[in-house]
């Protein structure tokens, strides 16, 4: 039971900063000018939202870390333990974190009742894309020192923040898909906003590779580590879905987007609608997959590495 626990609480702390990151940094490439004001007070509910959900289940990481510690489930309760457990790095990071997604949810309500500027938006990615990068101060990266320490971290912290602007980013671009697109301006909209998100999905993918490769050799080592280890074996169920997640983001890229932009103003609006139903199916299996993909790294922070196995 604590187990399952902490990996729920795990799960839901990746998929709320995950989105909390994504959503906030959307407007800062996605739009050539300024993001229209309904899809950003949209944006704005789904960034509170998000923030809230961030504070819970950081409340609930840290009561089952707490409790998976001591290996007693009715240690979710005692004050004692949870301040010894407030004493570790663990649970000084955890604090740190929480803190800081309170202050966000108080921001993000406060600004869901005005109009966001260009800095508030900047501000808020900032502060949203510390609170994803901060998740790398807790778990595995903590079994190094030194500068191999320094380095896992930091690779750590930027796989969390292309996962964050990736999958994160898809909730507000299938928002759009969904909603608009029926006019000649929402139709020119949605063309800009797909050509600047593959254009960030790029670089991404490439920031995911290379850490992902660094992450590997700290926590698995080798080719036995891969296959020969639990550990390693739900690593690759991991990288099975980052690839379906690729293959689908490749797809709409070279093949749903060029089909949609050569649809001229005059044609039907079946063809029209055929074409962005495809699309928004693509971009919502992307979702599927990268929630996946957040349960299985979810489970992986509470097994042993391969490395030394």
């Amino acid at each position: 039971m604590i187990d399952f626990g902490l990996i729920l609480a795990r799960f839901a702390q990746y998929a709320a900063t995950t989105t909390l990151a994504g959503a906030s940094l959307f407007p800062l490439y996605a739009y050539a000018r300024t993001e229209p004001e309904s899809l950003g007070h949209w944006r704005r509910r789904l960034l509170l939202w998000s923030a809230l959900a961030a504070v819970l289940s950081g409340l609930f990481w840290f009561l089952f870390a707490a409790a998976s510690m001591s290996d007693n489930a009715s240690n979710l309760v005692d004050f004692e333990n949870l301040w010894a457990v407030e004493d570790t790095s663990f649970g000084i990071v955890s604090t740190a974190r929480m803190l800081l997604a309170v202050a966000i949810t108080v921001a993000s309500a406060v600004r869901l009742s005005s109009s966001a500027s260009v800095s508030h938006n900047l501000t808020s990615s900032i502060l949203a894309a510390v609170l994803l990068a901060s998740l790398a101060g807790i778990g595995h990266t903590q079994a190094e020192e030194g500068w191999a320490g320094v380095v896992h971290i930091a690779s750590d912290a930027a796989h969390l923040l292309a996962a964050g602007a990736w999958l994160g980013g898809l909730i507000p671009l299938a928002y759009i898909l969904v909603r608009h697109g029926k006019t000649s301006y929402e139709a020119g909209l949605i063309d800009q906003v797909l050509l600047r998100f593959s254009g960030m999905g790029y670089l991404a993918v490439a920031t995911l590779v290379g850490t992902g490769l660094i992450n590997s050799w700290f926590l698995v080592g080798s080719v036995h580590g891969f296959l020969a280890t639990p550990y390693g074996q739900t690593l690759l169920a991991k990288l099975g879905l980052f690839v379906g997640m690729l293959a689908l983001a490749v797809a709409n890229r070279f093949w749903l987007v060029p089909a949609l932009s050569r649809i001229r103003p005059g044609s039907s609006e079946s063809e029209s609608s055929l074409w962005r139903r495809r699309l928004r199916n693509h971009v919502v299996g992307e979702q599927l997959l990268g929630m996946m993909l957040l349960f299985v790294v979810s489970v992986l922070g509470t097994m042993q590495p391969a490395i030394g196995q």
